[in-house]
Formats: C-alpha cells, structure tokens, sequence
C-alpha cells in the first residue's frame, strides 16, 4: 500500500515537473522579448538622439521667431477675456519619470484646478485615470478657440528647447494621473514625451486610455527620424482638418 502511494506521488511529482518545464521556454521567451525591447529603445537612441535633438531645437526656435505674433496675440487676447496668467504651468512626468513643468496658453477659468474633481463624475473617458469631457464648462471663449487650433499648446516650444520635451513623442500624463497607471501604461516613460505623437493624427477624440497607451508603446518601438517626420506632418494635416483638436 505504502508503495503504492509513493509511486503515485512520484508519478504526480513528475507530472508537475513536466508542465514547469513545459511552461518554463514561454515565461522565459516572453521576459526576453520585453528586455530585447527596452535594449533596442537605448540604441535606436543613441543612433538617432543627436539628430532629432538637434532638429528640436531648430525647428522649435524658428517656430518661436515666425509665430511670436501670434503669441502676442493670444496673450492679448487671454489677458482681456480673463486677466493673468497667460501661461498656464502644470506638473507632468517626463522620460524616465523625472517632473518638469509643462506650459499652455490658458484655455480655462482662473479656478478650473478647483473645479476638476467635480466634474470627474462626468469624465467621458472610460478607461485609465486621464481625464476627459468634450463641453468642459470651464472653458473661455478664448480657450474654446485655441484649443480647436490647438494654439493653446505652442508654449510647449519652451519645453522641447529646453529638453524637457520633444516635436514627436507620447503626450505627457500630469504626474497625479501618472501614479494611477500601472506598468505597463508606464512604458513610454522610456523616451522623452512630445507634442505630438499617434495619438493625435488617429482621432484622439474616440480613443480609450488603454489604446492610446498602446499606440504610445507602439511610436516607443517603432521610433526613428521617418516616423517622425511622418507624424509631424499628418499632425499638421489633423489640426487643418480639426481633428487634432482637444
């Protein structure tokens, strides 16, 4: 009897060990792939970082000195709907999760800050922490306007000069909606965020957090100087047609 047991223990044991050496080459492919991945991110940067780093600066001082009318403009325009501030600053998370303060024309009331957790209960996104409602009452006239030009988010030429940010790369979280994602949604804190990036030319309006994380993934993988150049320009084309628009 007792051998009995024993040998069926034994059989049992086998069988277990089996499945674990079955399972053992996928858990171990799997951990491999997501580690050639991040690997492949580091060097596709260091063969192209200095090129796009160089066209930042570039493209975004030149942008600075042809668009400073319109600058003045809306400042103008902001200072006499709403008073001060024109800039409005906010805290989000960057490459490698460092914070810097992401500039904006202000689009909203002076307290919209104060109104924001009143009005997660009508938050259209469905998914993830981002917040999002298409007739945010707290929205100026002015702010209305620039928002669909997606003016309001030229300051950020600021950020990208002084490498906080990028033309191309996955929209910065604010840092309070950046601890509510997980490690996954985490991943494009790989490379330094930008003004645009898939998100924007694929109708941002209609997208769920969860995909919009994907698609950042996705521009993390796939980034190089021919990706970006061809989301700068169907940005463009998105913003002229109002599709860019927030």
């Amino acid at each position: 009897m007792g051998g009995q047991m024993m040998e069926a223990m034994s059989k049992s044991e086998m069988i277990k060990t089996m499945e674990l050496h079955a399972e053992a080459p996928a858990i171990k492919l799997v951990y491999q792939a997501e580690t050639i991945v991040e690997h492949d991110v580091h060097i596709k940067s260091k063969a192209y970082e200095a090129v796009k780093r160089t066209l930042d600066i570039l493209l975004s001082i030149a942008a600075l000195i042809l668009l400073s009318p319109v600058f003045l403009i809306v400042a103008i325009l902001i200072k006499l709907e709403d008073g001060d501030p024109v800039i409005f600053r906010q805290l989000r998370t960057g490459k490698d999760g460092e914070e810097f303060f992401m500039y904006k024309f202000r689009s909203m009331c002076k307290n919209a800050p104060d109104m924001h957790a009143d009005l997660l209960v009508y938050n259209e996104m469905q998914s993830g922490p981002a917040f999002k409602l298409k007739n945010d009452p707290r929205i100026t006239k002015v702010g209305n306007f620039i928002r669909k030009t997606s003016i309001d988010e030229l300051p950020q030429l600021l950020n990208i000069i002084k490498g906080e940010m990028s033309i191309v790369g996955p929209r910065p979280l604010p840092t309070y909606e950046t601890k509510q994602c997980n490690a996954l949604h985490k991943r494009r804190l790989l490379v330094r965020p930008g003004l645009t990036c898939y998100w924007q030319v694929n109708g941002r309006n209609n997208i769920e957090f969860d995909e919009w994380m994907e698609m950042d993934w996705k521009y993390v993988k796939e980034r190089s100087l021919i990706t970006d150049t061809m989301i700068f320009f169907k940005t463009i084309g998105a913003v002229i047609s109002g599709d860019g628009a927030a």
